[in-house]
Parts: C-alpha cells; structure tokens; sequence
C-alpha cells in the first residue's frame, strides 16, 4: 500500500497516460490523489456550458477512480507558459506537502502541449529529497496525442523503462475515458477507444502483458 499522487496538465492526462496503473493501485489497497493543473476558461472560448459539463466529468471520473483526494491548481488552460514559473511550483508544492505521496506520476517534458512542459519543469522543485523526504519513486507517463505527436527531438524525448500490467484495467480505463464528452472520437483519431486499446496492446507485447502502460523512472530511492 502506497499514497500515489497523479498530476494532470489538463483533467483526462491522468486516464490517457496511466489510468490503468491507477486503477491497480487502488485495486491493491493504495490511496490516490489527482491533481488537476488546468481548468477552461471563458476567456479562452470555452462556454459556460463546456466548463459546467467538464465539472461534472471530472466529479465522475474521481468516483470511478475512487480517488482519495481531488486538487485544482485553477490557473487557464493552455496558459502556463505565461505564469511565473514560482506560482507553479507553489501550486504543485502544495498539495505534495498535503497528500505526502510516496509515487508520483507526472507528464513528460518533451510532450507537444506547452503546459506538459511546465508541469514537468516545475516538479523538479516539488520532488527534492530534503523538502520532500517522503517521496520515494517519480514516474514519467505518455499521453495519447501529447508524446507521439511531440517533434521536440531530443528534449524530454520518452524512452520508457517501467511497464505496468494493467490486464485487468484497460476496459475500465476506457469506460473512464469515455466519461470526458468530446475527447474520444472514432479512430484514425488518436484518442479513440480502439486505439487506446491498440496502445496498450503494443505495450504489452514489449512486455510480455495483454496490455500495458509505459512509463519513464525518473527517481527512486530504495
């Protein structure tokens, strides 16, 4: 049993990128906690409408995660790369201090959203061993339509080292996803039911799983 915080640029990064790996831990007696970066905005075209059903999806998701814990870093989507790089550390520091997980799942640097990027850069204050000896691993995910779409060649680039056997999760991982209205389309689009199911089948042949989720360690302390 573990206390396991997952950190969203955007709510629906936690399913694409390790919904089934959360799924696991809880099955396994763990305490999760999620972390949502960003939010729409009116401001940035989103109706009220859009921001009153995302609410909503994202009150659903945490009951099907069984998520101990919810937390909201209320800054805009698609903005962080105009916030001060020290409101965002405070933000994630935070709710590190709060929830004191021992596993951390966070986005990858080299993903084509900014706000990826941002989140990734500003953990590297939020998981320092004397601030945060609690903290035992730190984990890289990969989002569906983020890191295969990046071109940022040779920044942050993900190179996975960590599979996780989520068999006995992936349906419900995208029962999950299917929750946020509008994300999931039919395939070709990258975030369609039949290619996260398509996804985590290539993960798992690397592994020797039915289906599987990558992620890259970026810290351990044993």
């Amino acid at each position: 049993m573990s206390n396991v915080l997952v950190i969203a640029p955007h709510a629906d990064d936690e399913t694409l990128g390790c919904g089934g790996t959360l799924l696991r831990h809880a099955s396994e007696g763990s305490d999760t906690s999620w972390l949502i970066m960003t939010d729409p905005d009116e401001s940035l075209g989103y109706s009220n409408d859009f921001i009153k059903r995302r609410e909503n999806e994202i009150k659903n998701v945490a009951s099907m995660y069984n998520f101990k814990s919810v937390h909201r870093g209320n800054f805009a989507t698609t903005t962080l790369d105009t916030i001060p790089m020290n409101d965002i550390v405070a933000s994630i520091s935070a709710v590190v201090s709060e929830t004191e997980p021992e596993i951390i799942y966070m986005p990858n640097r080299g993903d084509a959203h900014t706000d990826h990027t941002y989140v990734y850069d500003a953990m590297a204050s939020c998981t320092k061993s004397f601030r945060y000896p609690f903290i035992k691993k730190v984990m890289v995910y990969e989002t569906i339509s983020e890191t295969d779409f990046s071109i940022k060649d040779g920044v942050g680039f993900f190179k996975p080292n960590i599979w996780v056997d989520i068999s006995e999760h992936l349906h419900k991982k995208i029962e999950i996803m299917a929750i946020y209205e509008g994300e999931l389309k039919s395939h070709p689009f990258p975030r369609s039911k039949k290619n996260i199911e398509a996804f985590a089948t290539y993960r798992g042949s690397t592994s020797g799983f039915e289906y599987a989720e990558a992620f890259m360690l970026i810290k351990e302390l044993i």
